[in-house]
């Protein structure tokens, strides 16, 4: 079993940025690849970035590569999402998820852990 802990969100103005912070704890963290998806109101959970486990492979939504970079600190069970020149399209809920097995995935399926969601709100 994973626990996953997000933190980092808030309002910021467009242009701006935030870093957002999973805290793991439970099983070994760095035997698991880790994900980040968010979901805006009405609409369905999208993937945002993945980091295989040992922070070797990363791949990101269109939507977001060249903005946001994902990073991983073993050492400290924490994954962490970088996002630059936010936009307004950015305002969702953003998860982190741990995925029981190496290998990066974009799917939500795959994903056997999630976080609780922290809000990200992105003013015009």
């Amino acid at each position: 079993q994973v626990q996953l802990v997000e933190s980092g969100g808030g309002l910021v103005q467009a242009g701006g940025s935030l870093r957002l912070s999973c805290a793991a704890s439970g099983r070994t963290f760095n035997n698991y690849a880790m994900g980040w998806f968010r979901q805006a109101p009405g609409k369905e959970r999208e993937f945002v970035a993945a980091e295989s486990w040992t922070g070797a492979g990363t791949y990101y939504a269109n939507s977001v590569k060249g903005r946001f970079t994902i990073s991983r600190d073993n050492a400290k069970n924490t994954v962490y999402l970088q996002m630059n020149s936010l936009k307004p399209e950015d305002t969702a809920v953003y998860y982190c998820a741990a995925k029981g097995s190496v290998g990066l995935a974009t799917t939500a399926a795959s994903y056997n852990y999630w976080g609780q969601g922290t809000q990200v709100t992105v003013s015009s």
